[in-house]
């Protein structure tokens, strides 16, 4: 498995989110924003998945190792390095996760959240997600994407969204993200597809999917073809480009004007 890797911040800020490849193994983490709101951590989202990342990177060097125990085995080691921190804090530092491993002939694929997998295959493509957080509070998102980004009345917005949706996170009657419970890796989506069925594919934080699936100024055919020319970099690069008409979030109204961005692409 060849993977070309990159990520780049949003804006001013640090970046959240991290990508890393091995010869069989693509990782993708996209940092929760905190909207400027207590963690209980003195670390840090960047701190958290640098960490999160590295501990599966080396939680998965075998094969047989299901994903979700990779997964929970990282997640339990990352908690083990700051106990000094406030982990039962509904905020603490949290992050999607996308990953996918080449085992013999077949592509085990897992997501938690919305860092979405795309499968580039011989009839088409095939996205993997988990979008179980559309589904909550949809009143405050709203209220959120009425405001022009980076406004006073928007970033209130936001915080009480934020707020909110740190009551529902990891519990059965909102949504999961990899963070300090262990429990969360049980409530993943996984799968597996054989690798002569896939062409390429692209593991995406939802900072570079949104070119498709917020602003639906590319199709998935064009994005692999981006990746192809290209690489993860212009692809990015496309995504600032587009933002760029829009800064104020007027046409496609979101959390940030620019949010971080993260890209896998592998191919065989």
């Amino acid at each position: 498995m060849r993977i070309a890797i990159d990520t780049q911040p949003g804006g001013a800020g640090p970046n959240e989110d991290w990508v890393a490849g091995t010869p069989t193994l693509a990782v993708v983490l996209d940092g929760l924003s905190t909207a400027g709101l207590d963690t209980g951590c003195r670390h840090g989202v960047p701190w958290y998945v640098a960490r999160l990342g590295s501990q599966l990177v080396g939680a998965l060097p075998d094969p047989d190792t299901p994903l979700t125990d990779g997964l929970a085995d990282a997640l339990e080691r990352v908690a083990a390095l700051h106990p000094e921190c406030d982990l039962r804090n509904p905020g603490t530092p949290s992050a999607t996760v996308a990953i996918l491993r080449e085992r013999r002939n077949f592509l085990d694929h897992l997501v938690l959240a919305d860092s979405p997998i795309v499968f580039e295959e011989t009839a088409g493509f095939t996205v993997h997600t988990d979008l179980r957080v559309d589904a909550v509070l949809p009143e405050l998102r709203a209220e959120v994407e009425q405001y022009e980004t980076d406004t006073a009345d928007h970033q209130a917005a936001l915080r009480r969204l934020v707020t909110e949706q740190r009551q529902t996170r990891n519990t059965p009657a909102g949504y999961w993200v990899a963070a300090s419970d262990t429990e969360a890796a049980a409530h993943a989506l996984t799968g597996s597809t054989p690798t002569e069925d896939v062409r390429a594919a692209a593991l995406l934080s939802d900072g570079a999917s949104r070119l498709v699936t917020e602003y639906g100024m590319a199709t998935w055919s064009e994005v692999f073809t981006t990746l192809r020319t290209g690489g993860p970099q212009e692809l990015i690069a496309n995504v600032r480009k587009v933002e760029a008409t829009d800064p104020t979030g007027r046409r496609w109204p979101r959390y940030k004007s620019g949010d971080d961005a993260a890209v896998a692409f592998c191919q065989w």
